[in-house]
C-alpha cells in the first residue's frame, strides 16, 4: 500500500508543477496540489471518487465530518453541498489528491454483472472507506496512461470501470449499490436531487417533487434526509446560497440582484440566510474572499 501511494505521489508531483486543480488528458481525471492549508471551501460535490495521496483534508456534510488521509478514499454518487478544508499541506510536503468523476449509470452497468445487492436500505450519499491494494493498483494504471496518450481512448474506460468495480466490491460497497437499483429509494432521491439542482430558483413544493419521483411526501422527506443529512428545502437553500456566492464573485452583482437570480424575493431574507451560512453578510464576505485570494497570489 505504501509503495503504491508513493508511486502515485511521484506521478502527481511531476504532473502538477503549481498549486491548483489540474485537468488531465483523461477527461474524468483531475489532480489537485496545494502547498498550504486552506480556508473552508463551500462547494457542491459531483459524483466522484476522491483519493488523497499526501496531506489530509476534511469534508463536512451538514453536521458530519469526514477526515480523508492517504490510504482512504471518499466517494459520492450524488451531488452534495459540502465544506472542504485542506488541513495538512506545506511547500515541502504539498497536499496531493485525485478526483475521478463518473456518471452514476456506471454503477448500474457494473451492478448488472456483479453480485446483487443484499440490502434495500437508504444510506448517506457519501462514503469514506479504506483503500485496498487492488483499488490503488487500478488507479495507478490509470495514472500511468498519462505517459502513453495513444492508449487512453481504448484503455481508460476499462480501467475506470475496474476502479469502480473495486469500490463496489469494497467493505461498504453495498451502500453505493442502492443508488444503482432502479426504483430503490436511494435512486429516487438521486432523481429528486437532480430535479432540485435543475430548478433551484423556483419555489419547491414537496408534494409536486414527491409526485415527480414517484414517492409519497413523507417518504421523500425521510429518505432525502438519510441520503443528504438535510431536508429538501434545506438542500435547495444551500444550493441557492452557494450559487449566489459564485455570482457575486464572478459577475460583480450586488446582493439584491444575486438574491433575486437564485430565487429570493426578499433581500433582507437573502442577506440573513447568507450570513447564517457563510458567517458574514454578502458584500463583506465577497470583499474578504477577494482580499484573501489577492494576498495568496502575491505571497
Amino acid at each position: 500500500m505504501k509503495e503504491l501511494i508513493s508511486e502515485l505521489v511521484q506521478y502527481m508531483d511531476r504532473l502538477t508543477p503549481m498549486d491548483g486543480v489540474h485537468s488531465m488528458a483523461i477527461p474524468e481525471l483531475y489532480f489537485r496540489r496545494q502547498s498550504q492549508q486552506s480556508r473552508p471551501v463551500y462547494s457542491s460535490s459531483h459524483p466522484s471518487l476522491y483519493i488523497v495521496v499526501q496531506g489530509s483534508k476534511t469534508v463536512e456534510l451538514a453536521e458530519e465530518k469526514y477526515n480523508v488521509d492517504p490510504g482512504s478514499y471518499l466517494v459520492s454518487p450524488v451531488h452534495l453541498p459540502v465544506i472542504g478544508q485542506i488541513t495538512q499541506a506545506s511547500p515541502s510536503h504539498p497536499y496531493l489528491s485525485l478526483q475521478l468523476t463518473f456518471d452514476p449509470d456506471l454503477l448500474l452497468d457494473i451492478s448488472k454483472t456483479s453480485s446483487p445487492s443484499k440490502k434495500m436500505t437508504t444510506e448517506r450519499g457519501i462514503l469514506l472507506n479504506s483503500s485496498t491494494s487492488d483499488l490503488l493498483k487500478a488507479v495507478l494504471r490509470l495514472v500511468e496512461l498519462l505517459d502513453t496518450p495513444t492508449d487512453i481512448e481504448m484503455l481508460a474506460p476499462l480501467i475506470v470501470k475496474e476502479i469502480f468495480y473495486r469500490v463496489l466490491q469494497g467493505e461498504k460497497g453495498e451502500l453505493l449499490k442502492q443508488f444503482a437499483v432502479i426504483g430503490s429509494y436511494a435512486q429516487c432521491i438521486s432523481e429528486a436531487i437532480q430535479w432540485i439542482r435543475n430548478h433551484y430558483s423556483e419555489p419547491l413544493i414537496i408534494e409536486e417533487l414527491a409526485k415527480t419521483v414517484k414517492m409519497s411526501p413523507r417518504s421523500l422527506h425521510r429518505h432525502f434526509k438519510k441520503v443528504t443529512a438535510m431536508s429538501p428545502l434545506q438542500y435547495q437553500k444551500i444550493i441557492r446560497l452557494q450559487t449566489a456566492r459564485r455570482l457575486l464573485l464572478t459577475e460583480n452583482l450586488d446582493a439584491a440582484n444575486a438574491g433575486f437570480r437564485v430565487g429570493y424575493e426578499s433581500p433582507s431574507q437573502f442577506n440573513r440566510e447568507y450570513a447564517r451560512l457563510f458567517g458574514r453578510p454578502p458584500i463583506r464576505d465577497i470583499h474578504d474572499l477577494r482580499e484573501f485570494s489577492f494576498k495568496n497570489i502575491h505571497t
